[in-house]
């Protein structure tokens, strides 16, 4: 005997008044499903008392089992509804798309169109609660018809929270298909998921057709920016909300700080700093480590350790800002006794912390204490070195002049097939001038991803620094029939509170003329005072 519990899980579906005949739902599984049918009941609400049932079951995989019940009520009407067992929505439901289809060309959909909407919101819900979001979105976008605001937000969230941005954009090519017009709620829940998706053109179109732009929008632009690698727009955006009487909450300076250690500009992080603590809101974990980041990469050790010992709150992540921190600014004893104090305080480092650490390791020369942390990941952590971790220690090995040694650990690494190992065996055979080792890390480093375009420039400069000019021609000849072009590295400084960017080969500076004519002037001052300056390097 079936529990009563199990029963309104099978027949949640509410069906109609005798008046109108009852709709027959059909979901096609690979398993076996269950058929249920009632005898002289009006309706079937799956909150009525289920008095008796018995179960038949075929031997025929391909066949049916009928589930037969007599619910409390009365009348005379019949009918079926077929229901599920085992999983919710545990295979294809092409049957209700077919439904929905035959009665919309028939006219009948518009009678009972109620109905097989609240079908289609209900399948659609539980498929996405049962984390089967793929099939969710294609019976949403076969079906043809508009669903509840509410699903469409459900449906949104998920492909979110999943990074699923292409089934959230056909969600949202769905909607201007059938012709729903979505609320201001959703209209920012699509704004987020343009956003994150790194499609900040549409996100920009979403965002200015908003007649209230709330915090929220804002937010979700201001981190799309900085997530997209485009921080100085990020802050502009953030400087343009103050300016609107919008105030910013954690999540707007958690993006803001990222954006300020990306673009080492200490002024303006310091200013938003101040408007923090002015605003009395609680900085969190995320926050704090941001700033941490921030003043670490601004070079103010002092004050990102100020902020780490004044955070109430601290877990791995805010211990790995720390000792990341020191790590960046060559403070090598600093790293390892920050590491040692969180192990003591409890906490367990993860692969970023490791990571930290060993390089601390390979720029501070101590090559047994870095093969000594390598070794610790896996004995009493339990974590398997990645790509990055094998790098650290054949640079660690590389820098000590340890060339075979790291040649051999790159061939025996589980990682041999990872370009940054060869990278970074190519960058110790360059310090330390070995011609042969350099063509066979060279080699293996532009073999395994020769579309990426630093790669050229390191090989380029690996000869160059040989002297081999035929195989640097050679390179960028390579270069330039492949069509890789690479970014032009640029300088940035930051004066009175206005950030400058000077690219190589791109004089577009506004005051270009004048720099160079103060330069020369310089020079020629040096050159007076008997200090000849090396203009070529």
């Amino acid at each position: 005997m079936l529990t009563l519990s199990r029963m309104k899980s099978l027949l949640y579906p509410i069906l109609s008044r005798p008046t109108t005949p009852p709709l027959s739902f059909c979901f096609h599984f690979q398993e076996p499903i269950f058929v249920c049918r009632r005898y002289g009941v009006q309706t079937i609400n799956p909150m009525n008392k289920v008095s008796s049932f018995s179960c038949s079951t075929v031997p025929n995989h391909n066949q049916i089992r009928v589930l037969h019940t007599d619910v409390s009520g009365s009348g005379s009407d019949s009918g079926e509804v077929h229901v599920i067992v085992g999983p919710m929505f545990a295979g294809k439901t092409t049957t209700l798309l077919k439904r929905i289809k035959s009665e919309s060309s028939s006219g009948s959909f518009q009678a009972n169109g109620v109905k097989s909407s609240l079908y289609l919101d209900e399948t659609i819900k539980g498929l996405c609660f049962s984390g089967r979001v793929a099939e969710a979105v294609g019976i949403l976008c076969r079906s043809g018809v508009q669903v509840e605001a509410e699903t469409y937000s459900l449906l949104l969230q998920e492909c979110i929270f999943r990074q699923a941005y292409k089934k959230g954009k056909r969600v949202h090519w769905q909607m201007i298909i059938v012709g729903f017009v979505p609320n201001e709620y959703l209209t920012i829940k699509l704004l987020i998921l343009y956003a994150k998706a790194g499609d900040l053109d549409t996100a920009h179109i979403i965002f200015d057709k908003l007649q209230f732009k709330c915090l929220v929008s804002w937010n979700a632009m201001i981190a799309g920016y900085v997530q997209k690698g485009m921080e100085e727009v990020g802050v502009s955006l953030y400087h343009n909300m103050k300016q609107r009487g919008v105030l910013p909450d954690q999540y707007t300076f958690a993006s803001v700080f990222r954006a300020c250690a990306s673009l080492a500009v200490l002024e303006q992080g310091k200013q938003a700093h101040a408007l923090l603590i002015k605003s009395q809101i609680s900085g969190n974990i995320v926050v704090n480590s941001a700033l941490m980041d921030m003043y670490f990469k601004c070079s103010c050790p002092s004050d990102g350790y100020l902020v780490f010992s004044k955070s109430l709150e601290r877990n791995v992540i805010t211990w790995t800002a720390l000792i990341s921190g020191y790590g960046q600014n060559g403070r090598i004893e600093d790293v390892l006794e920050s590491f040692h104090r969180m192990i003591d305080e409890g906490f367990r480092p993860n692969h970023i912390t490791f990571l930290a650490v060993l390089s601390a390791c390979s720029h501070g020369g101590l090559v047994d204490k870095g093969k000594e942390y390598f070794s610790l990941m896996m004995r009493d952590y339990g974590l398997r070195p990645r790509g990055k971790h094998y790098a650290a220690i054949v640079d660690l090995l590389g820098r000590a002049g340890r060339l075979q040694e790291a040649h051999e650990f790159v061939k025996n690494s589980r990682c041999g097939e990872h370009p940054v190992l060869w990278g970074a065996l190519l960058g110790a055979c360059k310090i330390h001038g070995d011609i042969e080792m350099v063509k066979l890390a060279a080699r293996n480093f532009f073999d395994l991803e020769p579309e990426n375009a630093g790669k050229y420039v390191v090989l380029s400069n690996a000869y160059a620094s040989f002297g081999l000019w035929n195989n640097v021609a050679e390179v960028r000849r390579l270069m330039k029939d492949s069509g890789v072009k690479k970014e032009p590295g640029y300088s940035m400084i930051e004066v009175q509170r206005q950030t400058h960017f000077f690219y190589m080969e791109h004089n577009a500076h506004e005051q270009t003329d004048e720099i160079y004519k103060l330069v020369k002037n310089m020079a020629g001052v040096l050159k007076d005072a008997g200090d000849i300056p090396d203009l070529l390097s």
